[in-house]
């Protein structure tokens, strides 16, 4: 993942998280912080399953970034829902 410092990762914790929300059937009711925590949380765990379990590099730059932090969002997103975090 790139060198992006805080600002960069609530950034893309945004981004990600809303892209995530976005293509997950119903209604996510978590609010702009809990998306941007959906969206760091997400960055973090798709990183480690990007590097540590599927053997890839680095992604590389914004975009890189934005994608494994967007597939590892998706998965937290699923992780709430099976927790019952999210009722429609």
């Amino acid at each position: 993942m790139p060198e992006l410092g805080i600002f960069g990762w609530i950034i893309i914790g945004l981004i990600a998280g809303a892209i995530a929300g976005a293509l997950v059937p119903g209604r996510q009711r978590y609010g702009c912080i809990g998306t941007m925590l959906v969206g760091i949380i997400g960055g973090l765990l798709g990183g480690f399953l990007w590097e540590n379990v599927l053997g890839m590099g680095e992604a590389s730059g914004w975009l890189g970034a934005i994608v494994v932090a967007t597939l590892g969002s998706l998965i937290v997103i699923f992780l709430l829902r099976s927790l019952g975090g999210n009722r429609d």
